[in-house]
């Protein structure tokens, strides 16, 4: 029985990419501050020192885990449920944790020039970042996109 070729989804935009982190943004503050609220109740009120390294690390993984969570279940945050975006391998299939850990640690590299890494989607001919490029991610239109599951080889 021949098959057809599912088409190729369309890139999300950049305003839509940036209008879902924000989203995500508002989402990840309350999940940093009710973790910050546990934190000094545990320590009985008492300030977390600045520069505390494990609070630091806890913060980090907390928005690692945040987004590469929702990337790897589904393939989207509830920013990008929200603007019917998602993120997909350069495969066509949805991305495991190490691909999505990879993501976001490029991501954090592609902010730091001032944004520079994610504005680059705006240029690049399919629409990726540099955390995409790195990742071998894309962010597509929802609408658009038909993702298979990744299968493990037989």
């Amino acid at each position: 029985m021949p098959t057809t070729p599912l088409p190729t989804p369309e890139s999300a935009s950049l305003f839509r990419r940036l209008a879902a982190f924000s989203y995500d943004l508002l989402l990840l503050a309350a999940l940093i501050f009710c973790f910050t609220l546990i934190v000094l109740a545990l320590r009985g009120g008492r300030e977390i020192p600045p520069g505390s390294l494990w609070f630091d690390a806890c913060l980090i993984a907390i928005a690692a885990g945040f987004f590469a969570g929702f990337w790897v279940h589904g393939g989207q945050t509830l920013g990008m449920r929200a603007w019917r975006i998602r993120v997909i391998g350069d495969d066509g299939v949805t991305i495991d944790w190490q691909r999505a850990l990879t993501r976001f640690a490029a991501a954090v590299v592609a902010v730091l020039p001032a944004g520079l890494g994610l504005w680059w989607s705006a240029f690049d001919p399919r629409g990726r970042g540099w955390h995409d490029r790195w990742a071998h991610t894309r962010v597509v239109r929802s609408e658009t996109a038909s993702v298979r599951a990744a299968t493990p080889p037989s």
